[in-house]
């Protein structure tokens, strides 16, 4: 037989022989072990040992344990979920593994666990559910186990600590802000005779002798009861002797009452109670009475401490503390009935609220010797949360105050209080953040518009440092050092929020303010945003693919609307001089033109940390436009990051910045946050940068630079979109971490991959415009093979990289993947429409009113269809041919030619011959809009078709097409004339006002000139130094996008009848145009011959063959592409090459012999076989006559 004896986790095992039976107890009064041995036989000493042993090994798992607990949810278990409670985790089995009640860090650890607890089964409703997930029965014997040991725990916890808790044991739910009543209140949830486990507690808890237990926690209650029965009879009694001396209303009461001989005020403390209204009107009494004996004397030390403090100074201290709190309290617990009065002035002294306030400004003040002390006691004592709902009480009826330069009583108190932790050398004890001033007070809702008075000294004497770096010292354990909100529309973190950033403007204006304090500032504002709701997307953002992620399932919340004012005080505060004073204290040690190489110093990473996180919160809670354009072209901020990233790009070497967003940890990559800020800041500024600045005066950044910041910004997109796709969870915060936290960290990624792939998007639009680097340094390294074949598949990764970002891929892939979708379309189309077929009749001297006439009437899947066309010569004749697909890309080629001929007037050309759609194109055709979607169509349809049309496009209407906003940069290309207009004002170092210049532009078309407002009354609105960007603009985007906005928007609903938007989203504009016109080179001859096949006994290397390419070769352009129409019926090659001319180009041989008759005849085709029939001619001379005869007789498929 073996016994057993269990001691947390530690087994002892003895022989029967031994017969020896331990007992161990932990002897409260010294805190020894004791060991008290009943010996049956013989003792043996070994196994005695042996358990000492083991206790040390378990208490140092324990200890060990609770580190890592600690760790995972918090000293205070905020990081605690519903989840931790169910049957899979192991909080509660490593929570009483180490768990010692003589411990009260534990003790209080298991308090907060019990509130915990209370709250998510009163969100739910369901503890068994908490406790068993979906599957009591398969789970019941694991649940009842942590149910019990959980009970038992509570009630050694309180049991323990009962005379600690003595006041507490008979408070009731209301009380619930104790330590004991949680524990209690889980016992009542937990032993309910409902749960299905309440039999198994109720037997376990009368095996382990629970009930003693709780007799001795009553018997304790009992007695603290009836001591408090006794005290209140004392009470009575000195208070009826204390009148019968002092008098009613302490009439009798001299000066010499408070001095510490004097028996009065601990009398009067003694017997003092808050809800006694007679006791109440007692102390307002002494209040007076002290006032008037200081205004006396004007020495309050003497009054309490006769001659002599120094020898006095406890006792003083102490009377001066209990007076002190006891009107806190008075004011407290009947603050409404004081309501009216707590706003007041000292002038209005006769009432019941300003004497006991004023006596707190009297002892109070910082000169007083006593101050410190005070201070720190009203601290520990929970004086603020007191003072807290006693301005919450008052703050209601601020309006109907009249305002005093003095300010009121009660918001003198707070000055005196701010000015005394403020003023230094301070000796105030360490506070508890959670009933500190600043968790109390500072997060009162518009706590600065009802006490102004109270602003300029928090701001002007530079107490504002000291708070800030206060609570900078308590992240991340900020928010639960927070009272309660008041309501959902003012939680409390936004209240500080507001008080802070409505102060931290001012704090940041003094000369005298210094780095530190910045970077607190951004720091705990950043910690305190990072709660705030993301506003609508409503607000005038720019157009940006960022948006926020839908939250689902059981992260799913209700949408967070906070009151209009507290929005309005949050984003008054960060305003124009706010972000600048904030960057230029952060910054001013650090140039923009430091040309270090040398990886970057602790300051300079704390100042760029600081600025990142604070611009990179609000760049997801406030509206955009007015801290881009400030941040932009006011502060250095663009420069000086990027000499930050390149040093550390350089070095390869990043610093963490982890620190400085509460859901990143040191495996976040050091360039998430700088880039995050970097991007969408210079990306705004590259909106409004000229030509001239960016390649000529190469600002604000040198080109140089530029191309080693598109490999940054390329090789940290690969990183997140690819690389690091799979593994982003691993840069989260370790432990078990929220749903929400994690989607945090997700977004961050998210919104940095967004903001990159549209500054990479952008800087390769400059880069086509004037080429200052490689298109291939654009191009991701590690695309291959494998990812081109991933990209075609829908919702692959590699896909949704082709959508964001499809630059990182080569064109010549992109291409190959939009023709596939082209075929893939083409070919769906056809097996759903085997016979349908259009055949129609076209005039070529009418060829535009035909199409339209017929093509206009088709549906959609007709256009995808196979159109055939039989031309009608000037005849009425119809022409020889059997369109095989020849005859339609000749219509194609031919009516796009006469459809966009800027004399029919629905478009116009640039300077350059670029084609854009005609502003007054309704002043020339009635139903001007309707061509235009028929146009829209009819590029469509070639593109559709895979034929290249001879259309050069203004790169600000290819923009139309993919639904693109045009800037500034791209008026060159429209009106290079009245772009150097603006660019002028842009630069003009005068006074514009006196150009005379307003808010309107002139329109003239055709001879007819009509005035149009930019703004409304713009007539009446000066161009002033102030507004000339925006001036400039309004007017670029008239011209750029207004004016065309209808013809624009009507071609684009015909174009994308046919062509998705997804399928060109992938290329840019100058590859766009590619699509639709091919390259603008010359005909390649030699990638022609290289796909060219023979049939009638011509091969290669035939002495006709060599004739033919050697003369083709000399051709002209405008010969060689007429010769490729009379082959092809098309004058452009294919997009990719010859190699993808379906079918491939043929030879010929023609006449059979070498006769007269054979060799006087013409070359002659056939386009849909892509077929030319060459004659053996017999000189290069003749051969080149023939062929340059055929090619140019304009003799329609006559010649086929």
């Amino acid at each position: 037989m073996k016994m057993e004896i269990r001691e947390v986790g530690v087994e002892l095992e003895m022989k029967e022989e031994d017969r020896v039976k331990v007992k161990m107890e932990n002897k409260e009064e010294d805190g020894w072990l004791r060991v008290v041995v009943e010996i049956f036989l013989i003792a043996d000493l070994t196994t005695l040992r042996k358990c000492f042993r083991g206790r040390k090994v378990v208490r140092t798992e324990q200890s060990k344990l609770r580190e890592k607990f600690l760790s995972i949810y918090g000293e205070n278990c905020q990081n605690l979920d519903r989840n931790a409670f169910g049957p899979d985790s192991d909080f509660l089995r490593q929570f009483l593994y180490f768990f010692n009640a003589e411990n009260i860090d534990d003790f209080l650890i298991l308090v907060q666990i019990c509130r915990l607890l209370q709250q998510f089964v009163q969100e739910s409703g369901d503890v068994v559910q908490l406790f068993a997930a979906e599957d009591y029965l398969s789970r019941c014997a694991l649940v009842n186990y942590r149910v019990k040991q959980f009970v038992y725990t509570c009630i050694r916890a309180v049991h323990h600590n009962r005379y600690y808790l003595k006041d507490q044991l008979l408070l009731t739910l209301k009380e619930s802000n104790t330590s004991a009543i949680p524990l209690l209140e889980v016992l009542v949830l937990l032993i309910d005779p409902k749960l299905p486990w309440s039999c198994k507690i109720v037997s376990s808890l009368s095996k382990n002798s629970a009930f003693s237990l709780l007799r001795e926690i009553i018997l304790t209650g009992k007695k603290c009861f009836r001591g408090r029965k006794v005290v209140r009879t004392e009470q009575s009694k000195l208070r009826e002797k204390f009148l019968s001396i002092y008098g009613e209303n302490c009439q009798n009461l001299d000066r010499n009452a408070f001095g510490p001989d004097s028996d009065f005020l601990r009398q009067f403390l003694y017997f003092f109670n808050a809800e006694n209204i007679d006791d109440f009107l007692i102390l307002v009494q002494i209040c007076r009475l002290l006032q008037q004996f200081v205004q006396e004397s004007g020495d309050v030390v003497q009054l309490f401490a006769a001659e002599d403090y120094l020898s006095r100074c406890a006792l003083v201290n102490y009377r001066v503390k209990q007076f002190v709190y006891t009107c806190i309290r008075a004011v407290h617990h009947n603050r409404y009935y004081l309501k009216d009065q707590l706003l007041l002035t000292l002038k209005e002294s006769n009432t019941s609220a300003i004497p006991l306030l004023e006596v707190l400004v009297l002892l109070i003040d910082p000169k007083l010797p006593w101050s410190c002390k005070i201070v720190s006691s009203l601290s520990k004592n929970s004086a603020f949360s007191l003072l807290r709902e006693i301005i919450l009480t008052g703050k209601d009826n601020a309006e109907n105050c009249i305002y005093s330069e003095k300010g009121s009583s009660l918001e003198r108190v707070l000055t005196v209080v701010t000015c005394h932790i403020g003023q230094k050398p301070c000796i105030c004890s360490p506070t508890d953040p959670v009933y500190s001033f600043s968790s109390q007070i500072l997060s009162i809702p518009f706590l600065w518009h009802v006490f102004p008075n109270l602003k300029q000294v928090f701001a002007k004497q530079g107490l504002g440092q000291h708070y800030v770096h206060q609570m900078a010292t308590w992240l991340p354990n900020l928010m639960n050092s927070l009272p309660n909100d008041i309501s959902d529309e003012l939680p409390t973190y936004a209240c500080l929020l507001g008080n802070i950033l409505e102060t931290g403007g001012i704090a940041l204006s003094r000369p005298d303010c210094s780095f530190d304090m910045a970077v607190d500032l951004a720091s705990v504002t950043t910690f305190l945003l990072e709660s705030y709701p993301s506003p609508t997307r409503s607000d005038g953002r720019e157009n940006s693919k960022i948006a926020d992620d839908e939250m689902t399932g059981e992260d799913e919340v209700m949408e967070v609307v906070l009151d209009g004012k507290l929005n309005q005080q949050i984003s008054n505060a960060i305003d124009t001089r706010f972000l600048l004073q904030l960057t230029t204290i952060l910054f001013r040690d650090f140039s923009s033109a430091n040309g270090s190489d040398r990886e970057p110093e602790d300051k300079e990473v704390a100042a760029v940390g600081a600025v990142c996180g604070f611009l990179h919160v609000i760049f997801n809670t406030l509206p955009l436009e007015k801290i881009m354009t400030v941040l932009a072209y006011r502060t250095e901020l663009v420069p000086i990051l990027w000499n930050f990233m390149k040093r550390c790009h350089e070095n390869k070497k990043w610093s963490s910045l982890s620190e400085r967003l509460s859901y990143l940890s040191g495996d976040a990559p050091g360039w998430l946050l700088p880039l995050s800020v970097f991007c969408p800041v210079y990306k705004h500024m590259l909106m409004i940068v000229d030509n001239e600045e960016y390649y000529e005066q190469e600002k604000p950044l040198s080109l140089k630079d530029i191309k080693s910041l598109i490999t940054l910004l390329r090789q940290a997109l690969w990183q997140l979109l690819w690389v690091n796709h799979t593994t982003s969870a691993n840069s989260v915060k370790s432990g078990p971490v929220s749903t929400a936290v994690k989607k945090q960290f997700e977004a961050i990624q998210q919104r940095v991959s967004i903001v990159v792939s549209e500054l990479l998007s952008q800087l390769q639009d400059w880069n086509n415009r004037r080429q200052f680097t490689s298109p291939s340094d654009f191009h991701a390294d590690g695309v291959n093979d494998y990812f081109i074949s991933q990209a075609v598949i829908e919702n692959t990764r590699a896909n949704e990289i082709l959508k964001q970002a499809p630059f990182l891929i080569p064109f010549t892939s992109r291409a190959k993947i939009f023709t596939s979708q082209l075929a893939a379309a083409r070919q769906r189309q056809g097996s759903q429409a085997v016979f349908t077929r259009n055949r129609f009749k076209i005039r070529r001297n009418h060829i535009l009113e035909d199409a339209y006439n017929q093509m206009s009437q088709l549906s959609e899947d007709d256009l995808r269809g196979l159109i055939r066309v039989a031309f009608v010569n000037e005849f009425g004749v119809e022409e020889a041919g059997i369109d095989g697909g020849g005859i339609f890309k000749d219509f194609m080629e031919n009516i796009t030619r006469a459809a966009f001929d800027v004399q029919y007037g629905l478009f116009k050309e640039t300077a350059d011959h670029l084609l854009y759609p005609n502003p007054g194109s309704g002043m020339i055709h009635e139903q001007h809009l309707q061509f235009f979607h028929f146009l829209g169509t009819l590029l469509a349809k070639a593109m559709f078709e895979g034929i290249l049309v001879d259309l050069p496009f203004a790169t600000f209407f290819l923009s139309k097409l993919k639904q693109k906003h045009n800037y500034l940069n791209d008026l060159p290309s429209l009106d290079p004339e009245l772009y150097r207009h603006l660019i002028f004002l842009k630069h003009y170092e005068g006074d514009i006002s006196e150009l005379e210049l307003y808010f309107v532009i002139v329109n003239n078309e055709y001879g007819e000139q009509t005035e149009e407002e930019l703004l409304p009354g713009g007539k009446n609105i000066r161009v002033t130094n102030e507004n000339v960007i925006t001036f400039i603009h309004l007017v670029a985007n008239h011209r750029l996008n207004f004016q065309i906005r209808q013809q624009s928007s009507h071609f684009l609903r015909g174009f994308q009848q046919l062509i998705q938007k997804d399928w060109i989203d992938m290329f840019n504009e100058h590859e766009l145009q590619l699509l639709i016109s091919g390259s603008l080179d010359s005909l390649d001859v030699d990638d022609l011959r290289q796909h060219t096949n023979y049939a009638g006994g011509y091969h290669s290397e035939h002495y006709v063959i060599e004739m033919f390419w050697e003369v083709l070769k000399g051709f002209s352009l405008e010969n060689k592409k007429n010769f490729l129409k009379f082959v092809t019926g098309c004058s452009r090659g294919p997009l990719l090459g010859f190699r993808y001319l379906e079918p491939l180009f043929c030879i010929q041989r023609a006449g059979g012999n070498a006769s007269e008759e054979a060799l006087d005849r013409l070359p002659t085709s056939a386009t849909c076989m892509n077929l030319l029939k060459l004659p053996p001619y017999k000189s290069k001379e003749q051969l080149e006559t023939k062929l340059l005869y055929a090619i140019n007789a304009d003799a329609g498929f006559d010649l086929s």
